[in-house]
């Protein structure tokens, strides 16, 4: 019988499509788990599956899922441990087959259950979702409901098509405790630590900016929740791995990828101003305060569209005349170009340095990336004409790579449709179908007003300094949109942050934001801002709009930037200042 007043132990082994590998193992070796959970899909990933259903219609989910179950799937049954994943993509019910005939191969005798409905591609049309492109993927994201009836009809692994990432860590708890469609608080808890754990070694030390204070980083482990029946969690890893879970990195992983202070998820919109870390020993950092409310009235849908072929050459210029270089072979190629692209982007890196005692830190990067639906004029007309410049062009010629010849490329768009208008099938393991009808309470998402900030700092000396000296970040993207979450650790330096780091101050440090649309958030239970910056990542991630087109180094970029920082708030400042030196 189950003992819904101990915690729930709920592990997850995947962040992304080509996590590592070895993970799942590792999950069930390390110590003791009630489930173990994957995340496998992303705006992108849903691209390449639907490449891969373009090509094979049987195809079209995760691939090293199926590997993973095939290695562990006897260890998890042997361990009594549940395994929960989105990895079905877009073909949920091949997923199952194929785990089903995993099974059946090993003598393992596994009950194996998925949910499905969230594939609303032959409805795009019907539901308004082919406005603007011509869908290959219309993903609607699904909640916790449809895991929670398969895992209560006995399943020892339930695999989902697009759920939210942190469903599949609240279809486990809500399972565990019984919880009911109304219970927001408990719910947005285990939102919380599922937002948290979902994206895997990121909770335990992975992109996080104060990196150098982990002892051992070398290969982190990946996390825990562990749920309470009331919603509050907390999280930690298995002992003797690498990484740490400090609040710091459970920070930085809360204010990855979300926009203000209310979380939306079909099942409930996770308040994240109420939301209080605390230490609860080495490794482990509590959750509480967490507070729910009721859901928005639609399901937000995720659209990939194949939108054309793109190319890309990259010059390098060394030496004196960068400029000039520059403008040449700019001039030359589009001159020389029987054919224009729709579009042809020009970026110049100046990586170069005076006095250079290397070639390669004399040398700047010109980027030229073209566009277009016709896949010959960025093909071979454009390689050649890059390559044909070798003689004729600036002084030093050479090219990082060979161009090729072009390849697809898509951008994403998010769509909105009534949660009644999708369907939420789980597809128990005896075969038989239960519809999950969405929540009958609902509430418009709206932004929460901006909460009273405390007072200014008083004046003081400043220095100008990094704001990573006293600061932290995390960034991300949400389609062609991306966040940057700042935060610090103490009182005074958040007096200082919320009025200092404004929109204007960012647009300041990050010129490349000047022209675009951002929205700051602000967070005081964790001493943090978030920015949204809209349009910065072109069309998404697949569009490859810019160099970094994830964002993942757009907090860092941030963090390097010099501004005026009180005396008092930089250690190694203060210091100097207390011993009469500065």
């Amino acid at each position: 019988m189950t003992d819904r007043t101990a915690p729930v132990r709920i592990g997850n082994c995947s962040g992304f499509y080509g996590d590592r590998l070895s993970a799942m193992r590792e999950m069930l070796t390390g110590g003791d788990l009630d489930y173990l959970t994957g995340d496998y899909l992303a705006e992108l990933t849903m691209l390449i599956l639907g490449r891969d259903r373009l090509k094979d219609p049987s195809r079209g989910y995760a691939k090293t899922f199926l590997r993973q179950a095939e290695d562990c799937l006897g260890l998890a049954l042997e361990k009594g441990v549940k395994i929960v994943a989105n990895a079905g993509g877009l073909n949920p019910a091949g997923l199952a087959d194929a785990l089903r005939e995993v099974s059946d191969r090993l003598g393992l005798h596994a009950t194996i259950a998925h949910v499905e409905g969230d594939d609303l591609i032959t409805r795009a049309a019907e539901l308004g979702l082919d406005r603007d492109i011509t869908p290959l993927t219309a993903n609607a994201y699904l909640g916790a409901w449809g895991i929670v009836d398969c895992l209560h009809a006995g399943a020892d692994v339930v695999v989902t098509g697009r759920v939210t990432d942190a469903s599949v860590i609240v279809g486990p708890a809500a399972a565990h405790f019984g919880w009911g469609r109304e219970d927001f608080d408990r719910l947005a808890g285990a939102v919380v630590a599922g937002h948290v754990i979902e994206c895997g070694t990121q909770a335990t030390g992975g992109n996080f900016s104060w990196f150098t204070e982990i002892g051992d980083l070398t290969r982190p482990g990946f996390p825990i929740a562990e749920i309470h029946a009331d919603g509050t969690s907390v999280i930690t890893k298995h002992a003797g791995t690498g990484g740490a879970v400090t609040v710091d990195t459970v920070t930085a992983q809360l204010l990855y990828e979300i926009t203000g202070g209310r979380y939306a998820n079909p099942d409930v919109t996770a308040r994240m101003d109420t939301i209080a870390l605390s230490g609860d020993g080495p490794d482990r950092v509590r959750i509480g305060g967490v507070r729910g409310e009721a859901p928005p009235p639609q399901y937000k849908v995720s659209l990939n569209a194949l939108a054309g072929f793109r190319n890309e050459v990259t010059f390098v210029l060394t030496g004196l005349d960068i400029d000039a270089k520059a403008e040449l072979v700019r001039r030359q190629l589009d001159s020389w170009l029987h054919v224009k692209p729709a579009e042809l982007d020009w970026t110049l890196a100046r990586t170069d340095h005076p006095d250079a005692a290397t070639e390669e830190t004399a040398s700047a990067l010109l980027r030229c990336t073209v566009r277009d639906t016709d896949q010959d004029v960025v093909g071979r007309a454009f390689s050649s004409v890059a390559v044909e410049l070798a003689l004729a062009s600036y002084p030093g010629f050479t090219l990082t790579a060979p161009p090729s010849h072009g390849q697809p490329y898509a951008v994403f768009t998010p769509g909105y449709v009534d949660a009644g208008e999708v369907p939420h099938v789980a597809v128990r393991p005896d075969g038989t179908r239960a519809d999950i009808a969405p929540s009958t309470e609902t509430r418009s998402l709206e932004d929460l007003p901006e909460p009273a900030l405390p007072e200014p700092l008083p004046e003081s000396e400043t220095v100008s300094a990094p704001l990573g000296t006293i600061a932290a970040a995390r960034s991300g993207d949400k389609g062609g949109n991306a966040n940057i979450g700042v935060w610090v650790r103490t009182d005074d330096a958040w007096r200082w942050l919320v009025h200092t780091l404004t929109v204007d101050e960012l647009k300041r440090l990050l010129p490349e934001t000047e022209h675009l649309t951002v929205t700051r958030h602000v967070l005081p239970n964790l001493r943090a801002v978030n920015f949204v910056v809209e349009g910065i990542l072109g069309r998404g991630v697949a569009s490859q709009a810019r160099f970094d087109p994830q964002a993942k180094g757009l907090g860092e970029w941030l963090r390097s930037r010099h501004l005026e920082i009180p005396v008092a708030l930089v250690p190694i400042y203060s210091d100097q200042l207390e011993e009469g030196h500065a």
